[in-house]
């Protein structure tokens, strides 16, 4: 993350929590989102981004909080929220074998 984008963000993180000593929240952002790149485990994060329970809880608390959203519109302009959306989940339920042809022995030689 450049000093650009941590300059725009970092206003919008929590701050004055109570508790054990806070980890960097620059290194947790950047732990987060190699993370989600990699679609690993959350156990698997490296350790140079901090425990993997910190870099898990922060995400979850965060998205929970409405964070995300704050950070990613200051990152952006957009909030990724869009107005109109359409999905089809159309799907047609069969019984397992019905994927096959007429069954049983052929009466062709």
């Amino acid at each position: 993350m450049s000093d650009a984008e941590w300059a725009r963000i970092e206003p919008l993180l929590p701050q004055g929590r109570t508790g054990a000593h806070r980890v960097d929240d620059r290194r947790v952002i950047s732990g987060i989102v190699h993370m989600l790149r990699s679609g690993a485990c959350w156990r698997d994060c490296p350790p140079e981004y901090g425990p993997y329970t910190t870099i898990y809880n922060r995400f979850n608390r965060w998205s929970r909080q409405g964070i995300w959203l704050g950070m990613f519109e200051a990152l952006t302009g957009n909030n990724g929220i869009w107005g109109t959306v359409a999905m089809d989940a159309t799907h047609i339920k069969a019984h397992r074998s019905a994927g096959g042809a007429k069954g049983g022995p052929s009466r062709r030689p």
